[in-house]
């Protein structure tokens, strides 16, 4: 059993079954021996690239939210450890929600499921 963290876009595209995601990272998403986490500043993300209308999703963000509730994933709330974390990082990438998704994973010992190269930029573990 591994434990998997999906950054935004794998969400997006898992959810959507698009062709972005590669059948390795698809397989270990839906591989029910894996435990599979979404940070929930991926949904503060997705909600507000939403309403500025800069990601359509091709649904209704409620009927999205839904997708992910009725999901297997589990959301991790963001909690102090991973704020400590976040401080800590190094000043690669000033992106917050990114920032968050790393400091998230190196706590929870997780792989991050992405292609961000700002992501890879990082000592963290990484996967698709």
């Amino acid at each position: 059993m591994s434990g998997f963290l999906l950054d935004t876009h794998a969400v997006i595209w898992y959810l959507d079954d698009s062709p972005l995601l590669s059948p390795a990272a698809k397989e270990a998403i839906g591989n029910p021996e894996n435990t599979i986490f979404i940070c929930s500043a991926s949904l503060w993300e997705i909600a507000i690239k939403t309403s500025l209308r800069r990601l359509d999703l091709g649904v209704p963000l409620g009927e999205f939210l839904s997708s992910i509730a009725a999901s297997d994933f589990t959301v991790l709330q963001i909690e102090d450890a991973y704020l400590e974390e976040f401080v800590k990082l190094p000043p690669i990438h000033k992106d917050p929600f990114d920032r968050l998704i790393i400091s998230t994973a190196l706590f929870e010992e997780l792989a991050i499921i992405t292609i961000d190269e700002n992501i890879l930029k990082y000592d963290v573990a990484s996967f698709f």
